[in-house]
């Protein structure tokens, strides 16, 4: 056979089999574009007190080690991180400081994906419910429920009427800013045991019966960031399950949340470095990522 008819030969044995390639396969695969993620929140989202510390924004304590760096290292997305220290739901709108502009303005019409912890703060919520009980089972001895005594459903009541309205404020801000997004609502990892741990008091001097007396404010906190995000058509990532067994009373190595003493970061009851893992995990496995 001449050369130049079994070049056409060849030519149409390759057209046929890459038709026939394209028959079964659909279209040729493309590489998927990166998603545009934004991370907003709290401490709890900025990983405060986990180093490498981004010096980007040092007012914020964030770290380059957090749950939204994690998850986008392993899926990939071009990260916009606001996550700041001690943020509120307010300051979704509003600057919180100076030279810290409102979280929404890292959010716009290409945006994919946001995440965000918010809510602790408002009304000094986890602040106040900690240290209240920690001063009240240290002059206790450990003995009893003074921190529930004196305070009843004061945190649970605020949560009701202030860091609920105010959720569903901040999410809606979000919404409007980056309405085609797919929002992820985290959930607060668990700070106590169940029950109280008496080898912890030292660690977390919180009298025997105010530790569920603090878990069941952490509760109460976490139903109500889920039903906030469950009306703005958010995802809520709930850590109720999956957190549970790595408060702050179990010992490196398991422990997500840092005690309020002899712990292991210069920003107790907050997450380390296993916990923003995990929490990025959880967050990925639960919206079908990475």
């Amino acid at each position: 056979m001449p050369k130049s008819a079994l070049r056409h030969v060849m030519a149409a044995s390759f057209a046929t089999a890459g038709a026939l390639a394209l028959s079964l396969t659909g279209t040729p695969a493309q590489a998927a574009t990166p998603l545009d993620y934004a991370a907003l929140g709290d401490s709890y989202s900025a990983g405060s007190g986990v180093l490498p510390v981004d010096l980007s924004s040092p007012l914020c304590l964030r770290s380059t080690a957090n749950y939204p760096h994690v998850l986008a290292s392993r899926t990939g997305a071009r990260l916009t991180d606001v996550t700041c220290g001690a943020a509120q739901t307010k300051d979704f709108t509003q600057a919180q400081y100076p030279t810290v502009a409102p979280q929404v303005n890292a959010l716009d019409a290409e945006i994919d994906l946001v995440t965000l912890t918010i809510g602790g703060n408002d009304n000094g919520t986890f602040v106040n419910a900690v240290t209240a009980c920690a001063a009240a089972g240290v002059l206790s001895g450990g003995r009893g429920s003074p921190c529930k005594d004196a305070n009843g459903t004061s945190f649970d009541d605020r949560i009701d009427a202030s860091t609920y309205p105010a959720l569903k404020a901040a999410l809606g801000s979000v919404r409007a800013k980056a309405p085609g997004a797919r929002v992820a609502v985290l959930g607060y990892p668990w700070i106590t045991p169940a029950t109280a741990d008496p080898s912890c008091f030292a660690k977390l001097p919180v009298a025997t019966g105010d530790v569920p007396y603090l878990r069941g404010i952490q509760a109460h906190l976490n139903a109500v960031v889920r039903r906030a995000a469950e009306e703005t058509g958010a995802t809520y990532v709930d850590f109720s399950r999956a957190s549970d067994g790595h408060d702050a009373c179990k010992p490196v190595g398991t422990r997500w949340i840092e005690p309020l003493l002899f712990g292991n970061s210069v920003v107790p009851v907050h997450p380390n470095a296993l916990g923003e893992r995990r929490m990025a995990e959880q967050t990925m496995s639960v919206l079908g990522l990475g």
